[in-house]
């Protein structure tokens, strides 16, 4: 049974999650009255305190629990989007700080600690007398993070997982395609160290870093000069930085992708076409259903935040219907497809019996003269070349951004630099649709050795305004770009993440080239110095050469339609 007066410290929730609750629309109506008891203590599995919120239905009953574990405090915004608004549909809440933040004891750690302070969690939800058995998880970003660590030992408690924009890797975090993720890296490091301290403090860390930006991306080295726009030095940070390779000791453990190929407990995977960590959720999601675990996945038009904003309608809709299936016995509100995508182009959602649907990989070869042709060149033409300068770095324009200039973005300025090449077909007679992962494979050179692959995929209106449409890059090393000759230009297949999208007949696809996207990756020096210490910055020449092929994953008319209006 679970009233007020069976917990003798339960209070009104926050009054800034009743406020933001308010502010919600399109939501379903709350079922229950609620209250919530504040810092509880849950010993970790060191002893020290974890300090925890419960937030509870006024309603007598057995209801199932969620578990909610963030190093980023438990007030804005996971008081009103967890706590308060499925405690209102009929959910016990446990809202935790993560050891070492938001006033629980012990050292923080970027990963160390979840697995085993999950686990103990557990041990003390076992002892509550409102605990039924029925043990769900939910979280957004690092959340979600600390779901994989729970699941590594799964409970036999735990019957559904909801992971929101989640993480597993962290190396593949910081260093997506091999280049340090610098814009992502300082806003994450500014809100791991200053989030769970109030909002206040958070407001002004956000400041601070914006006021550093500019100056911690241009000087050298990177691993002193962030330290100002962080208000002092970060451990973990720095730690990422002096560590690029993947197979570094620093990593050991750090990746908890191997949990989903052995998973068993239903799981709920949502994103967004612009999230930061679009790649990282289909990969999961993919060894999921190898493992023949039940699984779904929602794909919106979003960012990493603007998930929880814009798109949270569909997002808290999503995970209550996955929850209530597998922990109510309630399977009314699971859609009967598995994956659910929305198709930009056309602005509206797809259902799907899986993802990626089989589609075969159409090529566009990169011709001389600037264009995309279906056939290969007969008479290869000389090759096209740019010369990428760190000093002067191509910029980052739009895409998965922690910032509020991520996503679709007009690239117009951008590929009129010397240092992008662009190459774009003529109109088409007809849309193309396109499901699945894209890529390019392409026939390259550097002086150097040492350089960056930026490859985006963009669609060209009838005004010759170009958006962004997905991307993605690889680091050079010297032994990439040579073949075993010596002498011929060395095979590199870069890939450009996902997307579900339509380009409209009469528009046009076009792919660009260059060798960066600064401040979204570190530059590359053109040294081979790691990012924290590299002082020195040499330019590069690179060259493509014939053949070149950009590979997009072209849906016949049974992925093409019908779809419902966004």
């Amino acid at each position: 049974m679970t009233t007020a007066t069976h917990h003798a410290s339960a209070k009104k929730p926050p009054l800034h999650a009743r406020i933001m609750r308010r502010s919600f629309r399109g939501l379903p109506p709350k079922l229950h009255d609620i209250a919530y008891e504040p810092d509880l203590v849950v010993p970790a599995a060191d002893g020290s305190a974890l300090l925890t919120d419960h937030y509870f239905p006024l309603a007598d009953g057995d209801f199932p629990t969620l578990l909610v574990r963030s190093p980023y405090g438990r007030h804005f915004p996971w008081a009103p989007i967890y706590g308060v608004l499925f405690a209102e549909q009929g959910f016990h809440v446990v809202l935790q700080s993560c050891r070492g933040t938001g006033g629980s004891g012990g050292e923080s750690a970027l990963w160390d600690h979840e697995a085993a302070d999950g686990q103990a969690t557990v041990a003390w939800l076992r002892e509550q007398p409102w605990f039924s058995g029925a043990l769900g998880t939910i979280g957004a970003s690092y959340l979600g993070y600390a779901q994989w660590a729970l699941a590594a030992d799964p409970p036999p408690e735990l019957r559904a997982m909801v992971i929101q924009v989640g993480l597993h890797n962290l190396h593949g975090y910081f260093y997506p395609g091999g280049a340090f993720a610098l814009e992502g890296a300082l806003a994450t490091s500014m809100g791991r160290v200053y989030q769970h301290r109030g909002t206040a403090r958070f407001l002004w860390a956000a400041l601070r870093l914006q006021r550093h930006a500019r100056t911690i991306a241009r000087a050298l080295p990177l691993g002193e000069t962030y330290a100002p726009g962080l208000g002092g030095r970060v451990p973990f940070l720095e730690e990422a930085m002096a560590h690029p390779d993947p197979e570094d000791a620093h990593w050991q453990g750090a990746d908890l992708g191997a949990v989903a190929a052995r998973m068993q407990v239903p799981t709920c995977l949502i994103t967004g076409w612009h999230d930061v960590l679009l790649d990282q959720t289909l990969q999961q999601y993919g060894r999921l259903r190898r493992a023949g675990c039940d699984t779904a996945l929602l794909v919106g038009p979003w960012t990493h935040h603007s998930a929880l904003q814009q798109g949270w309608p569909e997002v808290f809709a999503e995970s209550l219907a996955w929850l209530r299936a597998h922990l109510c016995a309630d399977p009314s509100g699971l859609r009967k497809t598995r994956a659910r995508v929305h198709v930009g182009g056309r602005q509206a959602w797809q259902d799907l019996p899986d993802w990626p649907p089989a589609t075969p990989g159409h090529r566009w070869y990169l011709d001389g003269d600037g264009t995309l042709r279906t056939r290969m060149p007969e008479n290869a033409s000389a090759p096209l070349s740019f010369r990428y300068d760190p000093a002067d770095p191509t910029p980052s324009v739009g895409g998965p951004l922690l910032s509020p200039k991520a996503g679709h973005q007009d690239n117009t300025a951008l590929e009129a630099r010397d240092d992008v090449l662009t190459f774009t077909t003529a109109p088409l007679t007809e849309p193309v649709h396109l499901f699945g992962p894209v890529g390019v494979e392409l026939r390259v050179s550097t002086d150097t050795g040492h350089a960056d692959i930026f490859a985006r995929l963009c669609d060209v209106d009838g005004r010759d305004r170009s958006a962004n449409v997905c991307d993605g890059l690889r680091r050079l090393q010297p032994a990439d770009t040579t073949e075993p000759t010596g002498t011929a230009p060395a095979a590199v297949t870069v890939a450009m993440s996902s997307t579900a999208y339509c380009f409209p007949a009469g528009h046009r696809i076009r792919l660009q080239v260059s060798g960066g996207a600064h401040p979204r990756f570190a530059r590359n020096t053109g040294t081979g110095e790691p990012p924290a210490t590299a002082t020195r910055l040499i330019p590069a020449d690179v060259s493509l050469h014939h053949p070149s092929a950009l590979v997009l994953p072209v849906a016949d008319g049974e992925f093409a339609g019908p779809a419902s209006d966004s």
